[in-house]
């Protein structure tokens, strides 16, 4: 059985903005828009923000107390 973690929507948000940061850079790495010098740095800025936040709190998420099992039958 998989136990269950309960997660704070502080935590959900701060998930969320991680994933978020890491599309846009893909999207602006992707993209042909705007000029390439500052593109690609704004880009593999994000990439790399988005990246390396999001490790620390998957592993908080994933390593945190489960839910305690339900009494009863």
């Amino acid at each position: 059985m998989i136990p269950k973690r309960t997660v704070a929507l502080p935590m959900i948000g701060m998930i969320a903005g991680t994933r978020a940061a890491l599309g846009a850079g893909i999207a602006l790495l992707l993209g042909e828009r705007l000029d390439p010098k500052p593109r690609k740095a704004v880009g593999w800025t994000l990439v790399a923000l988005g990246a390396l936040t999001t490790f620390p709190l998957v592993a908080e998420v994933l390593h945190g107390q489960p839910e305690p099992a339900a009494a009863g039958g």
